[in-house]
């Protein structure tokens, strides 16, 4: 038996384990891509709980950053970045319900696939910002483009970066807003965590009918805090499995692998988000692994790890997790 047989999705899913048809979502079928997650556009797919799907995804410029003269402030146009394939609809997802998305794999695309990273006017973790302002200069604009395949990503002749593929931006539905793809918030949103790859398995609250699910933003490797703002962007085909569990009712999204399980909190500043996602966490092993509230508390003080998503987006992401090993009854 593997992990994957003992997760959350196999074991309360309504598919509990099977796999069912699968579908291919490219960039044809897909069409329109989408800046806002919400409930108001038009759904592209209807899928089953055990279903795959094969997504053809765009990086985060989708695509206008062709070459290292292409800068960002000139192609680009604000807020317009972050596509996202979806709406997916999946069926039986009611709100209360939570959705399990385990993502199988992640591969670069094109004949000779190349990622992007990008020093950005006013955008950045160590840079001011509209949401910090001051009366310095922006830093300078820099495009880099990085070659890329399944082996490695080639920073330079030099460095060879590990390729280490993972979703920024994977999220459900609110209820009646519509947010754009730049910010995280308990939907899920543009996260940035870089746990979120091949092998793990996110839940995300289900806040409207078919769960409205949306991904995008996928990144060949990324460091804790994408400080920079950018990691390395790529455009992928990534292979996702959906299920439905039902009557799991969620306020943050969710994590795990093989090793942990992980809550997740985004806001700023940075220590609302930690503690967003630690008291989640807390709560989680006293509702569901058998733990007292406050020895989780102060055991996790000994034995909590924390994942740094991004310092750079509207809200900032934080991982709270546990090694399995502490949950076994």
């Amino acid at each position: 038996m593997t992990w994957l047989d003992r997760s959350i999705m196999n074991t309360r899913g309504v598919a509990a384990g099977r796999v069912g048809s699968t579908h291919e979502l490219t960039e044809a079928k897909q069409g329109t891509f989408h800046f806002t997650m919400g409930p108001y556009s038009q759904p592209v797919l209807h899928v089953k709980p055990g279903d795959r799907i094969v997504v053809e995804t765009r990086d985060a410029f989708g695509g206008a950053v062709k070459t290292e003269q292409d800068l960002p402030s000139k192609v680009l146009k604000m807020p317009f970045v972050n596509p996202q394939n979806g709406p997916i609809m999946i069926e039986g997802a009611e709100p209360g319900d939570a959705i399990a998305v385990h993502i199988e794999t992640m591969k670069p695309r094109g004949p000779n696939p190349r990622g992007t990273c990008a020093l950005i006017p006013f955008f950045g973790g160590l840079s001011n910002t509209s949401l910090t302002a001051t009366l310095n200069e922006p830093l300078p604009e820099i495009v880099r483009k990085i070659d890329v395949d399944e082996q490695g990503v080639y920073w330079s002749k030099r460095v060879t970066l590990p390729y280490r593929p993972h979703i920024g931006t994977l999220s459900t539905s609110p209820e009646i807003d519509s947010i754009n793809s730049l910010t995280p918030d308990s939907h899920g949103g543009n996260m940035d965590l870089p746990d979120m790859g091949p092998g793990s398995i996110t839940y995300l609250p289900v806040r409207t009918a078919g769960a409205r699910l949306f991904i995008g933003d996928a990144h060949a490797c990324q460091g804790d805090g994408e400080i920079c703002g950018t990691a390395v962007e790529f455009q992928s085909t990534t292979t996702i499995r959906v299920d439905l569990i039902k009557g799991w009712t969620l306020e943050w999204p969710r994590l795990e692998n093989e090793f942990m399980i992980m809550a997740i909190g985004s806001t700023r500043p940075l220590e609302d988000a930690t503690r967003i996602a630690y008291a989640e966490l807390v709560m989680w092993m006293e509702k569901e692994y058998g733990y007292d509230r406050w020895d989780a508390y102060m055991m996790l003080s000994q034995c909590g790890r924390v994942r740094l998503g991004n310092v750079v987006d509207p809200k900032y992401t934080v991982g709270a997790g546990i090694d399995k090993t502490y949950l076994a009854r």
